[in-house]
């Protein structure tokens, strides 16, 4: 099991099932909303994530068509990616929202091909290539 919170504390979760591996996001909207050189999701089912407080501060972003991006009203924390195809029974946890630890587990970079030209990928993770 897993907890996780935004950066003022208002919105917390629970994740009730192991989060089995890490994808480091480079696409351009991840970098825009992250503030970063990629973002880090986790992928759970939608059955294995609950709200425990702070639900009505979480705000909803339609990024692009089919995709949808939350973050807390108050200090802007990034939580979540879902799509609502093909994959309606998943979301994604933003890894750096975690309070509890997560532990070794497999990772890999996608979007690597959009990446910050500032950035080198230089960890010998696996990089998936998506146009």
């Amino acid at each position: 099991m897993h907890h996780g919170s935004c950066l003022c504390g208002a919105v917390k979760y629970q994740i009730d099932a192991p989060i089995k591996s890490a994808t480091h996001c480079h696409c351009g909207q991840c970098r825009k909303g992250h503030g970063a050189a990629f973002a880090s999701y986790g992928n759970v089912r939608w059955r294995d994530f609950r709200w425990t407080a702070g639900e009505e501060a979480v705000a909803h972003f339609h990024s692009s068509p089919g995709v949808t991006r939350t973050f807390c009203r108050q200090c802007g924390s990034n939580l979540q990616w879902f799509a609502d195809h093909p994959y309606l029974d998943w979301v994604s946890v933003a890894l750096g929202t975690l309070d509890s630890p997560l532990g070794e587990i497999p990772q890999k970079h996608i979007y690597a091909e959009s990446k910050a030209d500032w950035y080198a990928i230089a960890d010998g993770l696996p990089q998936e290539r998506r146009s």
